[in-house]
């Protein structure tokens, strides 16, 4: 990637649980683990595992020059807490139908 910047995906091996309040949004013992210069480890989960039916469509996108896109997803009290690159770019096309939360337990 370009001027030092890079960006590792690797297969995640540990349970990853999403808990808001006492509602669990997603579960997963296979996230991927995304390394980025200069931000803090981030699990992507697949689709499968999270519960989308709890969350609403945000109208929030925002640009990554690395990953391209993103849309947002909120709760009633948490605005824009998950999000997910529905087109990414191909270098970390493996994200693709993954979702992303702010708050995250790794066990």
């Amino acid at each position: 990637m370009a001027n030092g910047h890079t960006i590792t995906i690797e297969q995640g091996t540990e349970r990853v649980r999403v808990v808001h309040g006492d509602q669990v949004l997603a579960q997963s013992d296979r996230p991927l683990v995304l390394r980025e210069t200069g931000c803090p480890v981030r699990y992507y989960l697949p689709a499968e595992d999270v519960r989308l039916d709890l969350l609403t469509t945000s109208d929030t996108h925002t640009h990554c020059p690395f990953k391209g896109d993103a849309s947002y997803w909120s709760l009633p009290d948490a605005p824009d807490l998950v999000w997910s690159y529905p087109d990414p770019k191909p270098d970390v096309a493996r994200i693709k139908d993954h979702f992303c939360f702010y708050e995250v337990e790794a066990a």
